[in-house]
């Protein structure tokens, strides 16, 4: 071979050897092309399916939570916490009476929280629900799947169990739920006493594909073991192997998954609510790489036509497909460099500025998904700071309404009118024209008021007083309705029991840069244990006073970081002080 190349004449050696340099530049171009177009649809297609996955996860997540909320303002009210009390003394006597009383409760939840489908408290005197539903009188509790499901806790330490999807058997509509099983909240612990919420798997399944983008990527719920959390999810069958061994304890994630039916690309995110639970999502990864298919196609035609013009054009053929291909190259070269703000530019309309155009549009597309990115992260922030904002119990609003209907009946015209200016007031200065922060002068007028209708409520229970070191504190700026939570622990659980009459004593004071809000009482106070276990429940109270810390504590530490501090301190018989020290600066509104 070589002999005869030598052989031949120049025109035809050069003719040889461009053809053959063309040839294998352009086999080496497009495999190169092909395979790095590859490589980035795959990695922008598992980017993008994962955040899309992330975004489900947290809507999700935010559904599961309102629910739990909502069940827990439930069992904090009165109705639920009279029933406990009947259950722990063994009254059944008055069960037709507590029914009614929880008839109010159970419609607000399930007004409030659409996706809840029924509601039963089990107890040993009997089972409340809904009267509007019909219960199956034929399946006594314990023979159901929520039985079962708490039957394979036994022995362990639990406070919610999620029961996979299955048929409603409690109640007569008989669709398809998921439940969701928790112990009461209640003083002391209950035995045989279970909250059981049924939650529309329907509704569920409308949360996820609501999410979905167009596209063929799709979404399923299971557990950590492989199996649909939805009684409708269907699964691939031929798998070689289990989801659960790619998967495993981690939250975060992706494979690729083979099966009968091809080669999918899965992402996975887990559940905050429910950790055994995990949300795929996956993908046809030869539907995702046919594009690339079609260039690799493409790029053959180029090479032939390049063949068959190679004598005519060379030169001026091989710099015009060389300079922009090398151009876009060195632009892909400053992107591994993170220089995302390089575009492409010819002046050619050819098959390798049209490659160019479309990097251009995937360099846009991934400007617009780290804004889409930077902006969720925003909206999460204010979105937590609402729902913190959101957990403040609500229930002296019904004594106060309550306290001024009898004092209209009972023609006390003018403790009617303070009430209302107060309430007003109250409201007004809550608000504070939706602004996060407000003045120190504004916060302890929202406390005066609160406790003007308090005092009007209870009248003779306590009296209060606030103590201001410095008039110039008044106008130092900070985070509204910090104190009245506060206040309201000490109304509630300090004085209900107290032998003589309550005081209150608002402080405010400031000592090197920092400003020093004080609660204190002269009532009940906490044993050493009960303390501890506020101290360390603090991110995560479980009662309504643990609530209360808790709320503050993480609006605070939203707002102020790791330069804010709470401290509690309490006596048996002494009286209880909650001390709240923020930083004296100027911080940004939500």
């Amino acid at each position: 071979m070589k002999q005869l190349f030598r052989r031949i004449s120049l025109k035809r050696r050069l003719w040889v050897s461009f053809v053959m340099l063309t040839v294998v530049c352009i086999s080496v171009t497009g495999a190169y092309v092909s395979v790095f177009f590859a490589s980035e649809m795959k990695t922008q297609a598992t980017t993008t399916s994962q955040n899309t996955l992330n975004k489900t996860a947290q809507v999700f997540d935010e559904r599961l939570r309102n629910i739990v909320v909502s069940i827990s303002t439930l069992m904090m009210g009165e109705p639920f916490q009279r029933t406990m009390r009947d259950v722990q003394a063994g009254n059944g006597a008055d069960y037709y009476n507590r029914l009614s009383q929880l008839q109010t409760p159970f419609a607000q939840m399930m007004l409030a929280e659409q996706s809840i489908d029924s509601v039963l408290i089990h107890t040993p005197i009997g089972e409340f629900y809904p009267t509007e539903n019909w219960r199956v009188g034929e399946m006594p509790f314990q023979d159901t799947t929520v039985a079962k499901a708490i039957g394979d806790y036994e022995g362990r330490p639990w406070n919610t169990i999620w029961v996979r999807g299955h048929s409603d058997e409690l109640f007569s509509r008989g669709r398809e739920v998921i439940s969701l099983v928790i112990k009461p909240l209640f003083d002391t612990l209950l035995s045989g006493v279970y909250v059981v919420v049924n939650i529309r798997e329907d509704h569920l399944l409308d949360l996820i594909k609501a999410n979905l983008q167009e596209g063929s990527l799709k979404q399923k719920l299971i557990d950590r073991g492989g199996t649909g959390v939805f009684s409708s999810t269907e699964t691939e069958g031929g798998q070689a192997r289990p989801l659960q061994d790619y998967i495993g304890s981690s939250d975060r994630g992706h494979f690729e998954y083979e099966t009968a039916s091809g080669v999918y690309l899965v992402n996975y995110a887990g559940l905050g609510m429910n950790p055994d639970w995990v949300l795929i999502g996956y993908q046809s990864k030869k539907q995702l790489l046919a594009p690339v298919a079609q260039m690799r196609w493409t790029i053959l035609t180029i090479m032939g036509v390049c063949v068959l013009l190679a004598l005519v054009l060379s030169s001026m053929l091989s710099e015009l497909l060389l300079k922009p291909l090398f151009k876009l190259r060195n632009l892909m070269f400053k992107v591994e460099q993170s220089k995302l703000d390089v575009r492409f530019e010819s002046p050619f309309e050819d098959e390798i500025s049209q490659v160019g155009y479309k990097f251009n549009r995937m360099m846009d597309q991934i400007g617009e998904l780290i804004e889409e990115v930077k902006t969720s992260e925003q909206e999460k922030r204010y979105s937590e700071i609402k729902a913190l904002q959101a957990q403040i119990d609500p229930h002296f609003l019904y004594n106060t309404l309550n306290t001024i209907y009898w004092k209209s009946e009972m023609e006390e015209q003018q403790a009617v009118s303070e009430m209302i200016v107060s309430l007003s007031l109250l409201f007004r200065l809550g608000l504070n024209n939706g602004k996060e922060i407000t003045t120190l002068r504004q916060e302890l007028n929202h406390v005066e008021q609160y406790l003007k209708l308090q005092t009007m409520c209870y009248p003779e229970l306590f009296t209060y007083e606030f103590h201001c070191e410095d008039e110039g504190l008044l106008e130092v700026p900070v985070l509204k309705i910090m104190l009245q939570p506060l206040v309201e622990n000490s109304i509630l659980h300090a004085f209900q029991e107290l032998d003589r009459p309550g005081r209150l004593d608002i402080t405010a004071a400031a000592n090197g840069g920092m400003l020093t809000l004080a609660v204190a009482d002269n009532g009940s106070g906490m044993s050493p244990e009960v303390l501890e276990r506020l101290r360390a429940g603090m991110d995560g109270g479980g009662s309504s006073g643990g609530y209360a810390l808790s709320n503050i504590r993480a609006r605070l530490s939203l707002y102020y970081g790791h330069l804010t501090d709470m401290q509690l301190e309490s006596s048996p018989g002494e009286g209880t002080t909650v001390k709240l020290v923020i930083p004296m600066q100027e911080v940004r509104e939500a």
